[in-house]
């Protein structure tokens, strides 16, 4: 088993478990809660103490550490279960919730998952919403699973930005692959009268919307999807000058997801840049 060429740098953790037990079929991603370098977590997870690892570290400015052979399991998830099957990421993130990632950060953990699962033999990455559905799943020989650590412990890992984005980053490696997206089921879930864990992990993304003033429309903190969410999609869909219909179809979630990203890229863009006036 090999480990990943996009690496920069290498630091190898003693805290690991040794040899997999579990073919990989999982990747997990998690937030650091600090914008750190690869330098400074591979001294974090040297630290026996600690009793924690991971297999790659992707850095601030977008490095790639190399923590724990892939073929071997980290110390990452809080579960022994998950992290024998599973290729642990820890990324740079803000320290204050929603762990913010900057795009040197999510674009480098679209790569290297689109690089992880070529080198196992998947064609898709797959991410259900859905603690239960996704514990329960066995998943075919050219798919890979999204997990996270929250799912395992009392914990917000990954954190709200990224946890919001796991259906676009697994459409998005998925398409890298040349597989078929995922975003077929999404749709089929997150419709109109709809009841379920997948509408509640989408209205978050409108509730992030609203906070950002992009949309009008405050939607509760539900998992059914009624009269005021429909209103709110058609708004999202309106600032994404797309089709106001209501329907929650590809082009919504992507529309959606790049309304989000764009105006945090802007946010920090301006924020490096008065601290660069301020010398």
């Amino acid at each position: 088993m090999s480990n990943s060429k996009l690496v920069n740098y290498t630091k190898l953790s003693p805290n690991h478990s040794g040899k997999r037990t579990h073919s990989i079929d999982r990747i997990t991603p998690h937030c650091v809660v600090g914008q750190c370098s690869v330098e400074t977590l591979g001294n974090i997870f040297m630290n026996t103490a600690c009793e924690a690892s991971c297999n790659y570290g992707i850095g601030y400015d977008g490095r790639v550490l190399l923590c724990v052979d892939e073929s071997n399991r980290s110390w990452c998830s809080s579960s022994n279960a998950n992290d024998q099957r599973a290729v642990t990421i820890e990324c740079a993130s803000d320290t204050v919730a929603p762990y913010t990632m900057n795009s040197k950060v999510y674009n480098k953990l679209v790569a290297l998952c689109v690089d992880i699962c070529k080198r196992n033999g998947k064609t898709k990455l797959l991410w259900f919403g859905n603690e239960s559905k996704t514990l329960n799943y066995s998943p075919k020989s050219n798919e890979m699973v999204l997990t996270v650590h929250r799912w395992f412990a009392n914990k917000s890992c990954p954190g709200d930005w990224l946890y919001n984005r796991l259906g676009n980053l697994a459409d998005e490696v998925t398409a890298q692959l040349g597989g078929k997206t995922s975003n077929k089921e999404n749709e089929e879930m997150i419709k109109y009268g709809a009841h379920n864990t997948a509408t509640l992990a989408f209205k978050k993304q409108l509730i992030t919307l609203y906070n950002m003033r992009i949309i009008k429309t405050k939607v509760d903190n539900s998992n059914g999807f009624g009269d005021g969410t429909l209103k709110a999609v058609k708004e999202a869909q309106r600032a994404g000058k797309i089709t106001a219909n209501g329907i929650v179809d590809e082009p919504t979630i992507n529309v959606i997801y790049h309304l989000i990203n764009d105006c945090n890229w802007a946010k920090d863009k301006k924020i490096a840049n008065a601290k660069k006036a301020l010398g």
